[in-house]
């Protein structure tokens, strides 16, 4: 029993250490209005919005779930590759609207604490709106182009295994 404790306080330690290197990876938000969590998916490209559902709703696959079951869908290798660039340039747009977005929130969250006008608010408010238009057609674009690159068949076996998972 007592050699057992000092193998699992060395255990303890070691799974301590490990989730604050994983917290310490964050990068902390300088944007009032994002959590890290928020600023660092953002500048990732992640989806922090949800934004696929309307597509996925009326049976336009993300790219990245037909890339993932690739196999299961029996992709050709025509259709892999020209779905990876889509993938690709979807995640890429994700990153490069993430970054401005960031900048578009952090301009606002200046404009405010240093006091500024309507018509700056105005300005910078319907921007915010053009941006989170563009990272929206970008992903409309990549599951409607990812949809004409597949049979009906591996549309629906890729929206059975999407809800199996």
């Amino acid at each position: 029993m007592l050699k057992t404790i000092p193998v699992f306080i060395i255990i303890l330690f070691a799974y301590c250490g490990a989730m604050a290197q994983v917290d310490s990876i964050l990068k902390k938000s300088p944007v009032k209005t994002l959590t890290d969590a928020q600023y660092n998916a953002l500048l990732k490209g992640d989806d922090i919005y949800n934004m696929p559902p309307v597509t996925v709703l009326n049976h336009y696959p993300m790219p990245d779930l037909a890339i993932q079951f690739k196999k299961e869908a029996d992709l050709s290798p025509i259709q892999v590759a020209k779905i990876t660039a889509i993938a690709k340039e979807l995640h890429r747009k994700r990153v490069e609207m993430g970054g401005i977005i960031v900048a578009n929130e952090k301009k606002l969250d200046d404009l405010l604490s240093k006091g500024t006008d309507e018509g700056s608010l105005i300005f910078y408010g319907n921007r915010s709106g053009l941006y989170y238009g563009e990272l929206r057609n970008a992903v409309l674009v990549a599951c409607y182009s990812t949809w004409k690159l597949l049979a009906p068949a591996q549309i629906k076996k890729l929206e059975t295994l999407q809800n199996h998972n």
